[in-house]
């Protein structure tokens, strides 16, 4: 019972974001957002609907972190 109280809290912290919002916090065009994912660099998409999709937050900004460690370590070899 309490892994699922806390399963439950885990999922009721979770945020999905819209494509604009992903498109504002990762500063990627559409197309660019679409040719990562389908390049296996950017995280899928989940079905909200028939005609909508979403992103779950905190992937994309695991993503974000990942683009900042990579930008700083390139950095230091130089």
């Amino acid at each position: 019972m309490f892994n699922s109280i806390l399963e439950d809290a885990d999922m009721a912290s979770k945020t999905i974001w819209r494509l604009p919002a992903v498109m504002e916090h990762t500063g990627l065009s559409r197309s660019t957002i679409y040719n990562k994912i389908s390049n296996d660099e950017f995280p899928r998409s989940i079905n909200l609907g028939s005609r909508s999709v979403g992103w779950i937050s905190e992937e994309v900004e695991q993503w974000i972190l990942g683009r900042i460690e990579a930008s700083r370590a390139d950095g230091q070899a130089a």
